[in-house]
């Protein structure tokens, strides 16, 4: 998608909210809860949006929620675009594009991923400290335009590690306050740290893949996040990867793996998710 598409987008959501946003944020699979909360929201469905793709995939509503969190202004992608959908890597991470011309500064990205490690279980969160990729393509092949960024962009830390700390310390904060409540028994943190490995899919992976993974450093699996993060860091804009757990990779266990298991597993931790990306927010701001 060139510049001037891109620029299209964004005076039209520019147009439909006029509040300055520094914060964005993508909601992947089961994990779209957290738009709903919203206060003074503004919806758009994607179709609206000049040169925005569709989703089609169960999980992903396909809308941009503009609206404030806690009196801070975001903007939420409800759904993302995959690869494995069909389409070209220049759509999937066109949304990231237009943000960067709308001026915002920090991404959150999330995503619905599958444990490469026995330590990670179904409900726990990942935090992103870096990404292998291995879906075969890089979203910045081809002619590089510098108003976007520069021909070759650095990626020694694409995980912005200030942003790390502002997610694990609240994490922290709020397991305890959990265990003090008497809502947990024992003290233990949900999330954890650990390398993202991105696939094309949209198969899951063999269980002999997933061994692979785990000798190349990987803590879990999916298919998504590593795109926009790569185009993110290609326009300067600071990125926050968090991970949900949603079930384990292949071969760790004697059930089959499937969508739908996906999807209940977002829904169990919606809350803690939802209270966690609040808190996240607000010390970003």
């Amino acid at each position: 998608m060139s510049y001037e598409k891109a620029m299209e987008a964004a005076e039209f959501i520019r147009q439909q909210y006029d509040k300055e946003i520094k914060i964005a944020l993508v909601l992947g699979s089961g994990l779209g809860a957290f738009a709903e909360d919203l206060e003074n929201a503004v919806r758009i469905p994607y179709e609206e949006i000049p040169h925005f793709a569709r989703s089609t995939v169960e999980g992903h509503a396909g809308q941009l929620v503009l609206g404030e969190v806690s009196g801070v202004p975001v903007a939420v992608q409800q759904g993302r675009f995959h690869f494995y959908e069909g389409y070209e890597m220049e759509q999937v991470i066109f949304p990231m594009r237009v943000f960067g011309l709308m001026g915002i500064k920090n991404v959150i990205l999330t995503n619905a991923a599958g444990s490469v490690r026995t330590g990670f279980k179904p409900g726990n969160l990942m935090l992103l400290r870096d990404h292998i990729n291995l879906m075969g393509v890089n979203p910045l092949r081809g002619a590089n335009d510098e108003r976007f960024g520069p021909r070759f962009p650095d990626m020694t830390e694409v995980y912005d590690k200030a942003l790390q700390e502002i997610a694990y310390d609240e994490s922290k904060k709020m397991a305890q306050e959990r265990f003090e409540s008497g809502a947990e028994k024992e003290l233990k943190s949900f999330m954890w740290r650990g390398v993202y490995c991105a696939l094309s899919g949209p198969t899951y992976e063999t269980p002999a893949e997933i061994r692979m993974f785990r000798l190349l450093g990987a803590g879990a699996v999916g298919m998504s996040t590593v795109p926009e993060a790569i185009a993110a860091r290609h326009q300067g804009i600071k990125v926050l990867g968090i991970s949900c757990i949603t079930n384990l990779a292949a071969g760790m266990s004697d059930e089959p793996i499937n969508h739908a298991e996906v999807m209940e597993t977002g829904t169990r931790v919606a809350g803690i998710f939802k209270e966690l990306l609040r808190r996240i927010i607000s010390k970003i701001n």
